[in-house]
């Protein structure tokens, strides 16, 4: 059958040979850095006392942190839960003798997470992109539409766009899909190779999605930086201009964005494509691979726990000022360049 390609489907026990040290060190890792990245972003809104009101882009970078924080929250103490009793996820809070081999409720649970806290993040990065294209591309409609005081607006489409992605991420637990537990018995995804028809369809769909939004991401990035280069070429602005003009300050803050933006789609590229390459060889050639699958669930997870610290080290004093001193030093040199008649 084709479901004994899973050695560890049914697992009651974890598998040998497995240690708790690597998870236990993401997890501190991963809750350090999105606790550091949040009181970073605190510190910025109450450094000049009273607190500005919040932008887009201050509240979507928030939501992230809080986003990657509470998945980690949820998600680690299962695994390590798992790795101190010697259980796997499916033991640990079976379905029932009626299941019939099916994974436990704590395994489909943890896959739900894993889908969703896998896929909320994508959303709120392509959400930061298009904020930052507007703002670049577009600034009378950005301004029109999306002011600084109506921020606070974002919280409402972001609710509904949580809500369709847990939606989707819940497809497998209404049968459209299906969970595995994955070795060595601490992780639970949806299945990526064999099963029947919807449980492939389901693994292609999810991972085309992760696909077409590092996509979009990536379009709009691009977009943004086609906007800055063409702002830099204008004679009459300069996107970094000398100490002490307030005027060109946005243009500075929006690059700051761009470059903080255009590091995480780096960061989500390289760690969705494993799962992306995965779901869709398994789908059509059902590769039992475990290791490579685990892998890829590793990758993904990663992404959550890297995230934090890129920003942190993007804030930092010495990294800011190398990237304003490069752009000053640009500029400088288009000055003094002589234009050809």
């Amino acid at each position: 059958m084709e479901a004994d390609g899973y050695r560890c489907r049914s697992s009651r026990a974890l598998e040998g040979g497995e240690s708790a040290l690597p998870s236990s060190l993401l997890f501190g890792a991963g809750l350090l850095g999105n606790l550091l990245a949040l009181f970073l972003l605190g510190q910025q809104r109450l450094r000049r006392g009273r607190p500005p009101p919040a932008s887009a882009f201050y509240l979507l970078v928030s939501g992230l942190a809080v986003t990657d924080l509470l998945g980690k929250c949820l998600l680690s103490p299962m695994v390590l839960v798992a790795y101190a009793r010697n259980r796997s996820l499916s033991e640990l809070w079976p379905a029932g003798a009626a299941a019939g081999g099916q994974p436990g409720r704590l395994c489909q649970l943890f896959a739900f997470l894993m889908a969703f806290f896998g896929l909320a993040p994508t959303l709120l990065l392509l959400a930061m992109a298009l904020e930052c294209w507007l703002s670049l591309a577009h600034p009378y409609f950005y301004q029109r539409h999306l002011p600084r005081r109506r921020a606070a607006a974002l919280l409402a489409p972001a609710a509904a766009a949580a809500a369709l992605c847990a939606l989707f991420c819940a497809l497998p637990l209404l049968g459209f899909g299906d969970t595995v537990q994955y070795c060595p018995g601490t992780w639970c995804f949806i299945r990526m190779a064999g099963g029947a028809a919807p449980a492939r369809g389901y693994s292609v769909l999810y991972a085309s999605l992760l696909g077409a939004l590092g996509l979009a991401i990536g379009l709009c990035n691009l977009a943004s930086m086609r906007s800055l280069y063409r702002m830099a070429r204008r004679p009459h602005r300069r996107s970094c201009p000398p100490a002490g003009r307030a005027p060109a300050a946005p243009r500075m803050e929006e690059l700051d964005h761009l470059v903080l933006l255009a590091l995480m789609t780096v960061l989500f590229t390289v760690c969705s494509l494993p799962l992306i390459v995965r779901a869709y060889v398994g789908a059509f050639a059902a590769d039992f691979n475990e290791k490579a699958d685990l892998t890829a669930l590793r990758f993904l997870s990663v992404n959550s726990i890297v995230d934090p610290w890129v920003f942190i080290i993007f804030r930092t004093s010495v990294f800011r000022k190398f990237l304003h001193r490069v752009c000053r030093r640009l500029n400088s040199k288009k000055a003094t360049t002589p234009r050809l008649l």
